[in-house]
C-alpha cells in the first residue's frame, strides 16, 4: 500500500486503471461435446482449456456411438459469460468436434455423479454409517468386518452431503466420477452436418 492508502487501479481516475471492463460474474456451465473417438482428441480438447487458462471443474468422457466412432465429453467449467462463449466458440472450431451444447442454457437437463465412499468403523459408528446409507439410498458394494464401500449416485450436492456425514464415522477414501448430464425430453445430440 502506498502513502495515500489507495490500492493501485482502484479508481477509474487513475492513470493505471487496472480494473477489468468485463463482467466479473462467475457462472458454472455444463457443456456436452460430441467428438471423434480417436487417439489424441481428448488431449486436444483439454489442451484448449489449459492453453487459455480455463478451469475444468469436472470432466467425463465415454464412447456413445460405436459404429460412427463418436465419444461424448461432458465438461463442467466456471467463468464469466464472455469466457463461456469463448470456450464454446473455440470448441466448435476444432476439426475433431462434431457438436457443442451448453446444457446450462440450451435446455432443461439432468446431472448426476457417482461416488465410491470407503468408511472404516466399528460398533455404533458402523451402525450409524449403515443407517445414513439407507437415507441416501447408497448401496454397499464391498464390506469387511471393519469397513464398508458405499456406492452413491445423484447430484453433486447429495454426494457432498453424504461425504460430510461420513467424515466423523470413519471416512477413509473417496472416488468420484465427475458429472454426466443429458437434456430432458425427446431431443438428442445430433452430428453436425459439414
Amino acid at each position: 500500500m502506498n502513502a495515500l492508502h489507495i490500492k493501485p487501479g482502484s479508481s477509474a481516475h487513475s492513470a493505471y486503471d487496472l480494473r477489468s471492463n468485463l463482467d466479473e460474474r462467475q457462472e458454472r456451465h455444463t457443456i456436452a461435446v460430441l467428438v471423434d473417438n480417436e487417439a489424441g482428441v481428448l488431449a486436444r480438447v483439454i489442451g484448449l482449456f489449459s492453453a487459455r487458462g480455463y478451469n475444468i471443474d469436472s470432466l467425463t468422457v465415454a464412447e456413445v456411438d460405436h459404429r460412427s466412432h463418436l465419444s461424448r465429453i461432458t465438461v463442467v467449467t466456471t467463468g464469466t459469460p464472455e469466457v463461456i462463449d469463448q470456450i464454446k466458440a473455440q470448441l466448435s472450431r476444432m476439426v475433431c468436434v462434431h457438436d457443442v451444447h451448453d446444457l446450462t442454457v440450451e435446455a432443461p437437463h439432468v446431472e448426476r455423479e457417482l461416488a465410491l465412499v470407503k468408511v472404516a468403523g466399528k460398533g455404533q459408528d458402523r451402525v450409524e454409517a449403515m443407517r445414513l446409507s439407507e437415507v441416501f439410498r447408497a448401496r454397499v458394494v464391498d464390506t469387511t468386518l471393519e469397513s464398508f464401500v458405499f456406492e452413491v449416485s445423484g447430484t453433486s450436492e447429495k454426494i457432498d452431503a453424504f461425504i460430510e456425514l461420513m467424515r466423523p464415522l470413519g471416512l477413509v477414501n473417496i472416488a468420484r466420477t465427475g458429472i454426466v448430464a443429458i437434456t430432458r425430453g425427446p431431443g438428442k445430440l445430433e452430428k453436425r452436418q459439414d
